[in-house]
């Protein structure tokens, strides 16, 4: 016992742990029979509070402002989605616009090849329009490869369109029966007229670039909506290819005669696919 009290490190080292249990334990007592904390806890306690608001207030904005700032992002980046799928969209309606009207085009020619008798039926794309020649000539993806030949009519949509006046191999150059040449080949024509005869003529383009029915004797019997067909009876056009029909029914600008104006029956303004009408026997 001596020497353990001579031993000072030893005796201050159980004088602390005696004191810490004794303040541990009277900490512990005096809570549980305590309402509120100690003073210098409730101050500690309070500090610690102040200061967990003072912290979350700009973490707050700051988090709040990436937050913000993400938003702007993902909703730019989900604009320029919608922007592109927007364009999408407006690509994919003019398309499936070109091709029902492209679709119409193959379903006529499939018609027209049921209803021709003595002819071949050579089906050809439109690769060329120049915009200074659009009323006048367009080109085509057949030539005298696939038997192709000057003069043929040619038709789209069910309707006459123009004839052939230049061939090439693989392509061929067609001039449109609106082309405003005046030395231009014209188709001959004919139509039933109410009497039962037929009236025969030229399809022209008159003074207001409309095709008209022109050289008719005794027009007055075609009646509004009369058909008119080719006659055969000139270049390399067979008969009986559909023109269009009668509209109106004017005197010419002299008066001298009378000039029927004709609704085109050919898809003229917007050909995509074509069919050149090719005599089996020769004029």
């Amino acid at each position: 016992m001596k020497k353990f009290l001579q031993n000072k490190k030893l005796l201050t080292t159980f004088i602390v742990i005696f004191l810490i249990l004794v303040i541990l334990g009277g900490s512990v007592n005096l809570r549980n029979k305590r309402n509120t904390p100690l003073l210098v806890q409730s101050f500690g306690n309070d500090v610690v509070a102040v200061g967990s608001r003072i912290v979350d207030i700009p973490v707050g904005w700051i988090s709040g402002g990436l937050n913000n700032v993400n938003d702007i992002l993902n909703t730019q980046t989900e604009n320029n989605h919608l922007k592109s799928q927007v364009t999408n969209l407006g690509q994919t309606k003019a398309r499936n616009q070109a091709l029902e009207a492209e679709n119409k085009q193959l379903r006529s020619a499939l018609k027209l090849k049921d209803t021709l008798t003595g002819y071949d039926l050579i089906n050809a794309s439109v690769i060329s329009r120049s915009s200074d020649t659009w009323s006048d000539l367009l080109v085509i993806n057949k030539g005298s490869s696939a038997g192709v030949q000057k003069n043929q009519a040619v038709m789209c949509g069910g309707g006459v369109i123009g004839r052939i006046i230049e061939v090439n191999a693989a392509s061929s150059k067609v001039e449109l029966i609106t082309t405003t040449d005046k030395s231009a080949n014209r188709f001959a024509v004919q139509a039933t007229a109410s009497n039962g005869k037929s009236v025969h003529g030229i399809i022209t383009v008159n003074s207001d670039n409309n095709l008209a029915f022109t050289q008719v004797v005794d027009s007055r019997k075609l009646k509004q909506g009369t058909k008119v067909y080719t006659s055969g009876m000139g270049g390399n056009s067979p008969k009986g290819l559909l023109v269009g029909t009668v509209s109106k029914t004017t005197r010419d600008s002299f008066g001298l005669s009378d000039l029927i104006k004709i609704n085109p029956a050919g898809e003229i303004n917007d050909p995509s696919v074509v069919t050149v009408i090719k005599r089996k026997v020769a004029n």
